[in-house]
C-alpha cells in the first residue's frame, strides 16, 4: 500500500510538472503568431495497429485518446478552432462490415467525448459535424445532433468533426445551392423568371462560400497529416489554399504535444510569407 501511495504522490508531481512545463513554453510561443485554426487528417489508426499487432479497432481507440490530447494541446495554447477529417464519403465503398465497424465505433465515441463533461466545460468546445450527415447511420446521426445540440451555446473554441465528407462533394453542393438562392433572389426582384444574365444573378466566390460546409469557420492555418503522406485526400482543397502543409511521419495513435509544437513553430517560421501570399491572393 505504501509503494502504490508513493507511486501516486510521484504520478501526479510529475503530471503538475508537465502541465507548468506546457505553460511555460505555451507562453513563449505566444509571443509570436498563434493559429487560429488547425485541420488534422488522422491517418496511420489501421498501420498502428498492424504496427503493434493489436486486436480489430484497436488502433482507432488509440487515435481517439490521441485526439483527446491533442485538442487539449490545441486550446491552451490559443487555437480556437480544430477541424479533424474523421470518415469520408469515399470510405463508404469500404467493405460494409468495415463501414458498419467505423459506424459503431464513431457512435461510441461521440457518446465517450460527451461525457467528458470536464474538458468541454473548461475549454468552452462547440462541437460541429460537417458533411452530408443524411449518409450516417441513424444512431450516429442522432448522437451527433444531440452533441452539437448540447454545446451550441458554447463560442469559447470549436470542434468541427468532418464526417461523410469530401471537397468533390462539398464544391459542387455549394455551387448548386450558390445558384438556387441566386436564381430565386433573381426572379423575387425582377417579378418573373427570364433567361438573360443580370448583374444580381452573377454568382461571386462570397456566394459560393456562404453555402460550403466549411463556410462557418475562418480557413485553416495549418492543415497536418499524420503518417508522413502528403496527399490531401480530398479534404478542405477548396480552404486550404494559402494554409501550411505540415506531414509527421508519425501515425496519428502517435501524434502528440510535441507534434502540435513543432506544427505551430513551423507556422510561426513562415507567417509572413503565408500572410503575404494570403494578400495577394
Amino acid at each position: 500500500m505504501a509503494e502504490e501511495r508513493q507511486s501516486g504522490v510521484i504520478g501526479k508531481c510529475l503530471g503538475a510538472l508537465n502541465v507548468t512545463m506546457r505553460r511555460v513554453l505555451f507562453n513563449f510561443m505566444s509571443s509570436g503568431p498563434i493559429p487560429q485554426h488547425m485541420a488534422f487528417i488522422m491517418d496511420g489508426n489501421r498501420r498502428f495497429a498492424r504496427k503493434w499487432k493489436l486486436e480489430k479497432g484497436a488502433g482507432h481507440k488509440a487515435g481517439f485518446l490521441a485526439l483527446m490530447s491533442v485538442l487539449k494541446y490545441c486550446y491552451e495554447i490559443g487555437v480556437k478552432y480544430v477541424t479533424v477529417y474523421a470518415f469520408s464519403l469515399d470510405n463508404f465503398n469500404r467493405r460494409p462490415d468495415e463501414v458498419q465497424y467505423v459506424m459503431d465505433l464513431m457512435h461510441e465515441k461521440i457518446e465517450g467525448f460527451m461525457k467528458e463533461l470536464d474538458m468541454v466545460n473548461r475549454y468552452g468546445i462547440r462541437v460541429l459535424f460537417i458533411g452530408d450527415l443524411n449518409r450516417l447511420d441513424e444512431p450516429v446521426r442522432i448522437a451527433a445532433d444531440k452533441a452539437m445540440e448540447a454545446t451550441a451555446m458554447n463560442t469559447k473554441t470549436y470542434l468541427l468533426v468532418c464526417v461523410a465528407y469530401t471537397s468533390s462533394h462539398e464544391i459542387p453542393r455549394g455551387v448548386y445551392e450558390a445558384c438556387q438562392e441566386k436564381s430565386g433572389l433573381t426572379r423575387t426582384l425582377n417579378g418573373h423568371g427570364n433567361d438573360i444574365v443580370s448583374d444580381e444573378e452573377e454568382i461571386k466566390v462570397v456566394d459560393l462560400e456562404k453555402h460550403m460546409y466549411m463556410g462557418v469557420v475562418p480557413d485553416p492555418d495549418i492543415l497536418v497529416r499524420s503518417s508522413g503522406e502528403t496527399r490531401l485526400s480530398n479534404f478542405l482543397l477548396w480552404q486550404s489554399t494559402n494554409s501550411l502543409l505540415y506531414a509527421p511521419k508519425a501515425l496519428w495513435p502517435e501524434v502528440g504535444f510535441w507534434h502540435v509544437v513543432w506544427g505551430i513553430f513551423k507556422y510561426q517560421k513562415h507567417y509572413y510569407y503565408l500572410e503575404k501570399k494570403k494578400k495577394q491572393a
